[in-house]
């Protein structure tokens, strides 16, 4: 019966979306863009901005598009209030506006393809520490500096003359400017050339520059040099992202890339505006308009990058089709026929229950238990950090820690716990304790500074009251706090957190779309398919490479953009 039913259902429901689509298909095809649009921007945007505001207004000649060059992007803000689109290189702080990655600026080391540590250095990769040493001592611009194998060959390092390349270089190197020994600079063709020709040196250099061919490819006889983020020695899986530049350009979106070495574009607009124009314009910014990117000498969006930007526009700002259309008669007729058949089917569920045998032998089904914006607690009282743990101050001065219920809804079984001993001291934002499951850990950070006076001896043996009880029988620490009233500055309540929680929710669902192919059996296994539900305990089914990507993609990220 139950089959019957469901068929149908889904066979009524494919009319009805059937119908709606084409409905939708005529009036987006009879209605037209108009309305004019502000765009204010930093004077390094104005070239990409202006293109987009030439193509865009060719494209819907009704709109009109004014482009405005600013030095202050956050006063503009404050003094424009709420029309407008701004581009900026940094998201708006301000929780009044909606800042969306349109682009970004991105510089790379490179090597010669025919360099005879090539092997070498893809599997071990240079760490930001040796970059600094050939930069800071001109002795050691040789290859030994990199790796054992190159003794005292001579390095020769080549950059990009202009001003991106050298700000993200010089920031990743933790300097206020490049050191000028032993370094040459020129315009792009030039260095590219230089570095072609010599199978001895390294270059940075703006993406862009090294791509060629519609099929966006390197140029010919370079390849990426891999940075060791870490410094261990070894080009982790986590850190292997430099096989060619597609997987770079994920990598730099998912947070696996140096973000000294790369500037995110931001379109800055209010965050409850609904103006149809301009919210035609920021989609048409993030799909239509990516390939003016590349020109303008910035990168675009990835695939799966855009879908997610693109998800996060408002959908109340989807444009209104005109009252009448040629299939209103068709559409109400349709109506009354669903509504007809669910009477029916309506009707047939109750005699069916009413006239069911009562000895029949029924198989229930087994519940799974899904993860969803209403699954975790968020108790009052306690204060809580964005990076997952809370805090809360006894009668006595004392403060007790520990881990939110977010956190264990995404773990699953939490298996064992690696906790520091009494006496220690622990540091806001730096590691509080590691959970376990089966071998694959995550770190978890401290949400206040001070002095541990107490562990919690249960978790030792019964690591499950954890994921019980969080908050109650759950709890990781007792500590003298050092600076309960500064920390306790930057932490949120109950109300405020519960609202957190759920962009953190969609950062999850992100997370698993860019990590994991969402056509992939291991995307099917967490993503329930009756209406995108996620799996309870979601990082339980992964080995630890998706646990690593979980750490530094999710947690060591953690509230950066709220």
């Amino acid at each position: 019966m139950k089959t019957t039913i469901s068929f149908i259902v889904g066979f009524l429901l494919m009319f009805a979306v059937a119908d709606v689509r084409s409905e939708k298909a005529v009036n987006n095809n009879t209605a037209t863009q108009q309305g004019s649009i502000t765009i204010t921007c930093t004077p390094a945007l104005h070239a990409l901005a202006s293109g987009w505001a030439t193509e865009y207004t060719g494209l819907n000649p009704d709109v009109k598009i004014r482009v405005i060059k600013t030095t202050d992007i956050d006063a503009d803000l404050k003094a424009a209030g709420t029309p407008g689109i701004f581009l900026d290189l940094s998201a708006a702080g301000d929780q009044a506006y909606r800042s969306m990655v349109v682009g970004r600026n991105v510089t790379v080391p490179v090597m010669n393809q025919q360099n005879p540590y090539k092997e070498a250095l893809l599997q071990k990769g240079v760490s930001p520490e040796m970059f600094a040493e050939i930069f800071s001592h001109p002795d050691k611009q040789q290859w030994g500096t990199f790796t054992a194998e190159g003794l005292a060959r001579p390095m020769h390092i080549y950059i990009v003359n202009d001003e991106a390349t050298r700000a993200g270089v010089a920031k990743f190197l933790k300097s206020s400017r490049i050191p000028g020994e032993g370094i040459t600079f020129g315009d792009k063709a030039v260095i590219l050339e230089a570095i072609q020709k010599d199978p001895l040196a390294i270059g940075f250099c703006n993406v862009t520059d090294l791509i060629t061919g519609e099929n966006q490819g390197l140029v010919s006889d370079i390849s990426l040099l891999p940075i060791d983020r870490n410094g261990n020695g070894n080009l982790d899986y986590i850190e292997d992202i430099y096989g060619d530049l597609n997987h770079l350009m994920r990598g730099v979106w998912i947070g696996k890339y140096p973000a000294a070495l790369y500037e995110n574009i931001y379109a800055i607009s209010n965050a409850s505006a609904s103006d149809d124009t301009e919210t035609a314009f920021l989609k048409w910014m993030i799909t239509g308009g990516q390939k003016k990117m590349n020109t303008a000498g910035y990168c675009d969006l990835v695939n799966s990058e855009i879908q997610s930007q693109l998800d996060k526009i408002d959908e109340a700002s989807i444009i209104v089709p005109p009252a009448q259309t040629g299939n209103t008669g068709a559409g109400l007729v349709l109506t009354l026929l669903l509504l007809a058949a669910a009477a029916v089917i309506f009707s047939g569920i109750v005699l069916s229950r009413l006239f069911y045998r009562k000895d029949a032998t029924l198989t229930p089904a087994l519940a799974v238990k899904v993860f969803d914006e209403n699954s975790f607690n968020v108790p009052k009282g306690l204060w809580f950090d964005k990076n997952h743990t809370w805090a809360f101050m006894e009668s006595d001065g004392k403060v007790k820690i520990g881990i939110d219920d977010f956190i264990q809804h995404i773990t699953g079984p939490i298996t064992r716990v690696e906790m520091k001993n009494p006496g220690e001291k622990i540091k806001k934002g730096e590691l509080l304790l590691s959970i376990v499951q089966s071998g694959k850990q995550l770190n978890m950070y401290a949400p206040v500074s001070g002095t541990i006076l107490k562990q919690n001896e249960t978790l030792n043996k019964m690591t499950s009251r954890m994921n019980e009880a969080p908050f109650t029988d759950g709890w990781v620490y007792t500590v003298e706090p050092s600076n309960w009233y500064r920390d306790i500055q930057v932490l949120d309540m109950a109300e405020r957190y519960e609202r957190f929680l759920r962009t953190e929710f969609s950062r999850v669902k992100d997370f698993l779309a860019a990590t994991l192919k969402p056509q992939s059996p291991e995307y099917a296994h967490v993503v329930l398919q009756d209406g995108g539900q996620l799996m309870d305990g979601v990082l339980s089914g992964f080995g630890p490479e998706v646990w690593e990507d979980f750490q530094t993609i999710f947690l060591d990220n953690a509230g950066k953009n709220h």
